[in-house]
């Protein structure tokens, strides 16, 4: 029987609280290959609104079925999907919080058959909040098995984990705050050392708190991973790709060193401006576009609002921080090998 939105929404906010499943084809994994072969990734990030909130800016709306037009097949999101991290919001609160997520969000994306890969964000599980740590995991550890999600290891889902789709090798660690614990760390090496990891055609790592900061208000200690020549160094030596990021609420592609860092814009409220450059802070979504036959990568971000492609040259050609200088990337580059 073929279900309409309205009852699809329906089944996802079903249950008690957050227990309620979202469980459309939980065994569908992958979306119908692109044309030539090539594979389209959706990015998403800072989702969430006021402290407590329940309700999205339109742009999340407008945005999520812009992202969702385009067909990609796997949508990933690098963290802040809800807007905690405030005392006092309790138990209550935060499962509506996450159950408002479910029916906005994460269930359009499902109602499509999209494998949908989260990230938890400072306002998803902050470890200083044991609560809202509490209340992402009571959320994400019945609905693991249905996001389409083919595990390499589940880990401590949803806070890390790895997992294979359409060939590329996913690690997803805890940058919900500036501190990766050293245990995450040694897990992290020996993912990217694994089989699964190296045979793999292409390796991403997802975190929410960036290497280096890139907007004003953003760029200090606390806003970006600690140890980040550390941390950079663990990827290049696992051949990793690039490290995929939020919370700096601005959009900047990057590379440095053998790495390239993807830093998203903020798809809800807030966007920031970068450290240099006149552009406008708005709101944007990210598609990654994989040419297997060429070993190709080529990055696109678009406007939220309007769907319509930002010019790579609305980059400024490099920003100059308070840890590093970053160079802006090229938008069509080659895959690590």
């Amino acid at each position: 029987m073929r279900l309409h939105r309205r009852q699809l929404l329906q089944l996802a906010a079903t249950g008690t609280g957050s227990a309620g499943l979202w469980l459309l084809d939980p065994n569908r994994t992958t979306a119908a290959p692109r044309p030539g072969g090539d594979l389209r990734i959706g990015l998403i990030s800072d989702l969430n609104s006021s402290y407590g909130s329940t309700t999205y800016i339109p742009q999340v709306g407008q945005g999520l079925r812009q992202l969702l037009a385009l067909q990609p097949a796997l949508v990933v999101c690098a963290g802040d999907m809800v807007a905690g991290q405030k005392r006092g919001l309790g138990a209550e609160r935060l499962d509506a919080m996450w159950d408002a997520f479910a029916q906005q969000v994460l269930a359009p994306v499902r109602q499509t058959g999209l494998p949908f890969l989260p990230a938890l964000g400072n306002h998803d599980a902050s470890p200083g909040f044991s609560a809202d740590r509490e209340a992402a995991r009571r959320f994400w550890t019945p609905r693991r098995q249905a996001l389409g999600l083919r595990f390499v290891d589940p880990g401590d889902f949803p806070f890390h984990y790895s997992a294979l789709q359409n060939d590329v090798f996913w690690l997803v660690w805890d940058a919900s705050s500036s501190r990766i614990p050293p245990a995450q760390l040694s897990w992290a090496r020996q993912q990217l050392a694994s089989p699964a990891a190296q045979q793999a055609r292409l390796r991403l790592v997802v975190g929410h708190l960036p290497l280096f900061g890139i907007s004003q208000g953003r760029d200090r200690p606390g806003e970006v991973l600690d140890q980040a020549v550390a941390v950079q160094q663990l990827l290049e030596a696992g051949r990793v790709q690039a490290y995929i990021s939020g919370h700096q609420h601005a959009w900047y592609s990057s590379r440095r060193g053998q790495l390239d860092l993807i830093q998203l814009g903020a798809l809800g409220s807030g966007p920031r401006r970068l450290l240099q450059g006149d552009a406008a802070p708005l709101q944007t979504f990210t598609t990654l576009d994989i040419n297997w036959p060429k070993e190709l990568l080529r990055e696109t971000t678009y406007a939220a609002a309007t769907g319509t492609p930002l010019a790579w040259n609305r980059l400024p050609a490099s920003l100059s921080g308070r840890a590093a200088t970053l160079n802006r990337n090229t938008q069509q580059r080659s895959i690590n090998r």
